[in-house]
């Protein structure tokens, strides 16, 4: 895993206010190529992010060079370079050529960053990305799971399981988002998911989750951005273009607002 780690006094620059309003965004990267011409899209994936205003963003299938190890992974620091000075990386997939795993962009610092290992045998290597990043004037720190779940039902019942344990543990007043790729086309995460809390920000607004794959003519409803302990969520709906021609998902995002310090103290 690699971390870029922010300076020890970061966290308290921020200025303390009575909300605070973030934009996420979570989309499966297929790895930085176009599935159908094999040329790279990282410059026009990290535009197309750039002009959304994402504030954090969730990837999954982000490429490595090979060892895992220090200097960052080179997708990384293309997709963040000048935009989101931290991120996180995990390898998931490993090969002779390299691998790919999930990662976390975020505009504050990341104070602590976990992968957890969900793989199952006779399925591609998965994992949760759990970072804590201090977002500015909040109450608590958010901690965010970058998800990538398998293929088949029964690998993804385990893994999200794992998740609700995941996220039962974490302080009860913390805001806690779990977004990325679900593979979920069955449209059974909400209740399993549901005894820890989290809700899909589309569903509780729209009334179903966002569809983002195929890219071409989106029609599964496999990414997902789940919440709690929001002050309120709302989707953020986004163009067709450039999105098609990025990668075999589309994006989905939403507009969060985090419970802030000053509400915490009056309560």
């Amino acid at each position: 895993m690699v971390l870029r780690r922010p300076p020890r006094d970061a966290v308290d620059m921020a200025p303390v206010t009575d909300t605070f309003t973030l934009q996420l965004l979570t989309i499966n990267v297929h790895k930085g190529v176009d599935a159908w011409s094999r040329r790279s899209t990282l410059p026009a994936l990290r535009t197309a992010i750039a002009q959304v205003g994402a504030d954090v963003v969730c990837l999954q299938e982000v490429c490595d060079r090979g060892d895992g190890q220090s200097p960052p992974p080179a997708q990384i620091e293309a997709l963040a370079d000048g935009l989101w000075p931290q991120h996180a990386f995990a390898r998931n997939a490993v090969s002779a050529a390299g691998g790919h795993g999930n990662a976390v962009l975020s505009r504050w610092p990341i104070l602590r960053a976990r992968n957890h290992d969900v793989s199952l045998p006779g399925d591609e290597r998965r994992g949760l990305l759990h970072c804590e990043i201090a977002v500015p004037g909040t109450a608590h720190s958010l901690h965010l799971m970058c998800v990538h779940l398998g293929l088949r039902e029964a690998h993804r019942r385990a893994q999200m399981a794992r998740l609700v344990g995941l996220v039962a543990r974490l302080p009860p007043g913390a805001p806690v988002v779990a977004a990325g790729d679900f593979n979920d086309w069955r449209r059974r995460a909400d209740g399993l998911l549901q005894p820890c809390g989290l809700h899909d920000v589309h569903t509780r607004t729209l009334g179903s989750p966002a569809r983002s794959f195929p890219a071409r003519w989106p029609l599964l409803a496999l990414d997902r951005i789940y919440v709690r302990g929001m002050t309120e969520s709302h989707p953020v709906p986004l163009p067709r273009q450039p999105w098609r021609g990025l990668s075999d998902h589309v994006p989905v995002a939403a507009s969060l607002s985090l419970p802030a310090l000053a509400q915490q103290e009056a309560a």
